[in-house]
């Protein structure tokens, strides 16, 4: 076999593997059916977080309950032809979203958020991206007194692991974003995340630099993954039939079930989709840095192509049409708070997060079956984690001592 490893899914995830693998001099081929960055990688908000400590968890009230379940929330939407399916899934997210997990997961995933910034700069720094990249946090605003004393819970962990979070008043927000108005009650200011002015330019540039250390882009859909002698095959459509190597990588965000279910791995994989839209910015009206309405539920970030408006969460099956309702809603409040020309783009973009219901992603080998390899679930997360999961992906399947214990992030733990 001329080729090491197989990478199937070219977004960020699996675009960071693919680069760590052939920065260790591994012979690499990376497989999706668009060019790299095209698919969810591309219609995020472009943070690279370090201070999200907390997930974007289940609703624990019984208030936030009922305001969901009546569609009375702009961060989430749901289909009701879906819930039947995503009912354990739902059940289990619910679970997983109390109090002292909660605390769980922040602790496990400050082994990764410490790196993200560090592991993007040393990959946007050899690939030509940095010019994509921007410091100055990212702020948040709370129309409500109780939204923001919520948020003030978030501190003292965030203290603990060194990181800066600033309250501010009214007008020391408006200071550095003159563009809103001032119908909000207080804010936060984050000060360590970065930000990007285009997500999918800078995956693009982490695959060109994987091609010029010898890695090698197919752009083929992977309709199935099958074991052979001494490794595996990614099955694609054309006349060759597929793409032969020792080990496989499935870093499919999505659609990664449908291959691995008929190889016998059921995990509790759903997705939360989300929708964007770019905005003209008129004299005036323009962003230095994402900014979220925390109970407007959106967030607004300067992107290369305008104010990038992006949802909550709808709950609906993978392949649905789209109901951007999330993003005609938002749409009214972020008006309200700042100037937003027309409409940019000829239709809503809808995008994919896949998420397990603990929060955290699968990241290691798939254990029953040797050589193949999982990187999937990192849902809200996978734009910050790509180049830290490709990281310790690396170093796990080339026999370096991993950076930070990757137990926590194995499959074992869905039995």
């Amino acid at each position: 076999m001329k080729t090491d490893t197989l990478v199937l899914g070219a977004g960020i995830v699996g675009t960071s593997i693919a680069l760590h693998l052939a920065k260790r001099g591994q012979k690499v081929t990376l497989i999706d059916r668009k060019a790299p960055g095209e698919e969810t990688s591309y219609g995020n908000a472009g943070l690279v977080e370090a201070a999200s400590l907390y997930p974007v968890a289940f609703p624990r009230s019984l208030r936030a309950l009922i305001e969901v379940a009546l569609k009375r929330n702009p961060a989430a939407n749901y289909h009701w032809s879906a819930l039947p399916g995503l009912a354990p899934w739902l059940y289990a997210y619910w679970k997983a979203s109390a109090p002292d997990r909660i605390l769980d997961y922040a602790r496990i995933m400050q082994k990764l958020l410490s790196h993200s910034v560090a592991e993007h700069d040393a990959l946007a720094a050899e690939s030509g991206a940095a010019h994509y990249f921007r410091e100055g946090g990212w702020l948040k605003l709370y129309r409500t007194e109780a939204g923001l004393a919520n948020e003030r819970t978030e501190f003292p962990l965030a203290r603990e692991y060194g990181l800066t979070a600033r309250e501010l008043t009214i007008d020391e927000a408006l200071a550095l974003e003159p563009s809103l108005r001032p119908i909000f009650h207080g804010a936060v200011l984050w000060s360590d995340p970065h930000s990007v002015s285009s997500p999918g330019g800078v995956t693009k540039a982490y695959a060109a630099r994987f091609e010029a250390l010898g890695g090698r882009i197919v752009q083929a859909d992977a309709r199935a993954l099958a074991p052979v002698p001494g490794g595996w095959k990614a099955v694609t459509a054309g006349p060759h039939g597929g793409e032969t190597a020792e080990n496989a990588v499935v870093a499919l965000g999505p659609w990664s079930s449908d291959l691995l279910r008929p190889l016998g791995i059921r995990l509790p994989l759903a997705v939360k989709r989300g929708y964007h839209m770019h905005y003209a910015v008129p004299p005036g009206g323009g962003l230095t840095r994402p900014v979220l309405d925390e109970e407007g539920g959106y967030v607004v970030t300067p992107m290369e192509a305008g104010i990038r408006l992006t949802t909550g969460v709808e709950f609906a099956r993978r392949d649905a049409p789209k109901t951007p309702v999330l993003l005609d809603w938002t749409e009214k409040i972020a008006r309200e708070l700042l100037p937003l020309g027309a409409r940019v783009d000829p239709e809503p973009w809808i995008g994919y997060r896949p998420a397990f219901p603990d929060m955290l992603p699968v990241i290691g080998p798939a254990r029953t079956r040797k050589g193949l390899w999982l990187a999937i679930g990192h849902q809200h997360l996978g734009f910050t984690l790509g180049p830290v999961t490709g990281r310790l992906m690396a170093e796990m399947m080339t026999g370096e001592a991993p950076f930070t214990d990757p137990a926590p992030f194995s499959v074992a733990r869905f039995g």
